[in-house]
C-alpha cells in the first residue's frame, strides 16, 4: 500500500498527500501494558461484570487498581480461626538485559549495547511514548512538531521531515528513535546517522491498537523500561476493553465521515488506517471503508454517502473548521449537517500512535454515540 506523507497524521507529523499530490505549503502541526497483571490471573478481561462496573472513564490508574483488587471472590470464613490469606504475588516483568538486539521496520538488526542515557526522538508519537515510560531526563532531541507533554518544548529540536543530521550527531544520542514515516525523504539522512556510528531504530507505523502496544513494548525493550511499558499497556487494554463492551449497546451503526484535510482537496482515511480501526472498534461505519489508506474524496461522494456524523481533525489550525464544513455547497442535505452532528476532535489523540490513543478513541465514541458513551 502506498503511504502518504502525513498531515497531522500517522505519528503526529505535518503534511500528508498521495504520491500524485503536491501541496504548495506545509501546514503547521501541532498519556496510557501492566497495572492489573496480578489481577488478570483471577479476572477475565472480557465479559467480567465486576470489572465492567468498576472501571470508569477518567478514573486514575491507582484508583482503578484499588477498586479492582476487591473484585475477586472472598474465601468463606473459618470458624474460631483468624486466617489471613496471603496475596498472590504479582507477575514479574523480566528486566531488559543489555546488550539487546532488535529488528526495526526496515529489517535492520540494531544492537543496543547498554541502557541508553541519551535519546533522540524523531516523531511526536515516539516522544509521547518515551515520556510515558519515564524517560524525560534522557531526552536530548525531539522533532519540531513535538507539543506533548509540555516538557518536550524545552528539549533541543532536530527538525521535521527534513531533519538536521549534524544537529542530531552533535547531541551524541545513545539511540535515535526514528519512524517509518521518516522513510523516503529521510533515507539518506538516516544512513548518515548510521555511518556516524549512531544506533538508529526505525519504529514501524502502527495501524491497530495491538500494533501500538507492540511499539510500546519495543521502545520499552530498547530503553530498559519494560515494567513501565507493561503497566501502561495493561491500563490501555482495560480502557479499550471497556469501550468495546459498550459498543455492543449500539443497535444501529452510524455512518461516519472523518475529514483529515480540506485543502486543496478533501482528504479522509480508508481501510488500513488507525482511524478506520477506531471506527470499527466503536461499531461505526466508515463511509470511506471501500477505499484503502489516506485518500481524497469528492464532495459529491460525501453527500451521496449521507453520513450521520462528520468529524474534522483540522480545528487546531483551520479557523471555523466545523462551520466551513456545514456551509459547503450541497452539504445542507447531509444528515450530519441537518442534525448539527459535525465535530472537531483533537487530531493528535486520533492520529498519534502512542499512549493517548485510547483517550482519542473515547472522544470519538462520545461524538458518534453520545447516548451510549455520554457526552
Amino acid at each position: 500500500m502506498k503511504r502518504p506523507i502525513s498531515l497531522r497524521g500517522p505519528a503526529g507529523c505535518i503534511v500528508f498527500f498521495m504520491p500524485s499530490f503536491r501541496p504548495s505549503a506545509v501546514l503547521s502541526m501541532r498519556k496510557d501494558f501492566f497495572i492489573f497483571n496480578a489481577l488478570k490471573q483471577n479476572i477475565k478481561r472480557k465479559g467480567d461484570t465486576a470489572m465492567k462496573k468498576v472501571w470508569k472513564f477518567g478514573m486514575s490508574a491507582g484508583m482503578a487498581a484499588l477498586l479492582l483488587a476487591g473484585c475477586g471472590e472472598e474465601a468463606a470464613p473459618v470458624e474460631e480461626q483468624d486466617v489471613e490469606t496471603p496475596a498472590e504475588p504479582p507477575k514479574e516483568v523480566a528486566e531488559v538485559e543489555f546488550p539487546v538486539t532488535l529488528t526495526d521496520a526496515v529489517g535492520e538488526e540494531v544492537v543496543i549495547e547498554e541502557e541508553p542515557d541519551a535519546i533522540v526522538s524523531m516523531v511526536p508519537s515516539n516522544t509521547e511514548i518515551a515520556y510515558e515510560l519515564g524517560l524525560s531526563e534522557k531526552m536530548v532531541g525531539v522533532s519540531d512538531f513535538d507539543n506533548y507533554p509540555e516538557e518536550a518544548a524545552s528539549v533541543e529540536k532536530i527538525g521535521g521531515q527534513e531533519f538536521n543530521v549534524e544537529k542530531i550527531i552533535s547531541l551524541q544520542p545513545d539511540i535515535v528513535l526514528a519512524h517509518e514515516s521518516n522513510l523516503g525523504i529521510g533515507d539518506a539522512g538516516l544512513q548518515q546517522l548510521r555511518d556516524a556510528g549512531l544506533d538508529v531504530f526505525v519504529v514501524e507505523e502502527a495501524t491497530t491498537f495491538d500494533e501500538v502496544f507492540e511499539t510500546m513494548t519495543i521502545i520499552g525493550q530498547a530503553t530498559g523500561t519494560m515494567e513501565e511499558a507493561d503497566a501502561q499497556i495493561s491500563e490501555m487494554e482495560a480502557q479499550l476493553d471497556e469501550i468495546e463492551e459498550m459498543s455492543a449497546e449500539v443497535k444501529e451503526p452510524k455512518k461516519v465521515f472523518v475529514e483529515v484535510g480540506s485543502t486543496p482537496e478533501i482528504y479522509t482515511t480508508g481501510t488500513g488506517t488507525f482511524i478506520d480501526e477506531m471506527l470499527s472498534t466503536i461499531n461505526a461505519e466508515n463511509i470511506a471503508g471501500d477505499q484503502e489508506g489516506w485518500v481524497s474524496m469528492d464532495p459529491e461522494a460525501i453527500v451521496s454517502s449521507n453520513p450521520d456524523v462528520i468529524v474534522t481533525t483540522e480545528g487546531a489550525y483551520v479557523p471555523n473548521a466545523v462551520e466551513l464544513i456545514m456551509g459547503r455547497n450541497g452539504f445542507a442535505e447531509i444528515t450530519a449537517v441537518q442534525d448539527e452532528a459535525v465535530y472537531n476532535l483533537d487530531s493528535d489523540k486520533l492520529t498519534r500512535q502512542g499512549p493517548r490513543v485510547t483517550e482519542g478513541l473515547l472522544e470519538l465514541a462520545r461524538a458518534v454515540y453520545p447516548e451510549v458513551y455520554g457526552e
